[in-house]
């Protein structure tokens, strides 16, 4: 019986002090940097790095939809060119307006979408730009990356946690022990 309970204890506390390592891991992964809208005049340009694979030479597809569009094939659509690390597309004799980017890559997914501002006299991209890819659920509900600092201080504090219920796990098992 006290074998088994040994044992028991530190799996968990292997277990515990391997979750902050676990979850720091993930974060390592490179995440998905989205889009890159500028306007200069009339013209309008994308520039993306997250659709790495290519076939036959194209990327992808970018699509410039106006206030009244709401489908990605509805607008004016551009074949993305370049390379595996960047990725772009143009259009020129935008009229003035509000419109909505969008690039979708080879493989079927979105690598981001951004609302621009086309003016005549001065250019301004929008300060609304939605996050790429979305609202990411399983990781926290936000798309932010935390830095190093932030990560090793939250495994710090589980491990203190792990640390404070194993030491109080221990004396309650047995009170005459610290």
């Amino acid at each position: 019986m006290r074998t088994s309970q040994l044992l028991l204890r530190s799996g968990l506390t292997v277990v515990a002090a391997a979750l902050p390592i676990a979850l720091t891991a993930h974060s390592a992964a490179a995440a998905p940097r989205g889009i890159s809208v500028n306007t200069t005049g009339s013209s309008v340009t994308v520039n993306t790095s997250d659709c790495p694979t290519s076939t036959n030479g194209t990327f992808g597809t970018a699509s410039l939809l106006s206030s009244g569009q709401a489908n990605f094939s509805q607008g004016r659509q551009v074949t993305l060119t370049g390379t595996s690390t960047t990725q772009s597309a143009s259009w020129s004799n935008v009229g003035p307006g509000t419109y909505t980017v969008i690039v979708v890559c080879k493989d079927g997914t979105t690598a981001g979408t951004q609302s621009v501002i086309v003016t005549a006299a001065t250019p301004t991209i929008a300060t609304t730009a939605s996050p790429a890819r979305g609202v990411l659920g399983g990781v926290g509900g936000a798309s932010r990356e935390y830095g190093t600092v932030t990560l090793v201080g939250g495994g710090a504090l589980v491990a203190l946690g792990t640390g404070a219920a194993v030491w109080y796990l221990r004396r309650r098992a047995k009170p005459h022990r610290l």
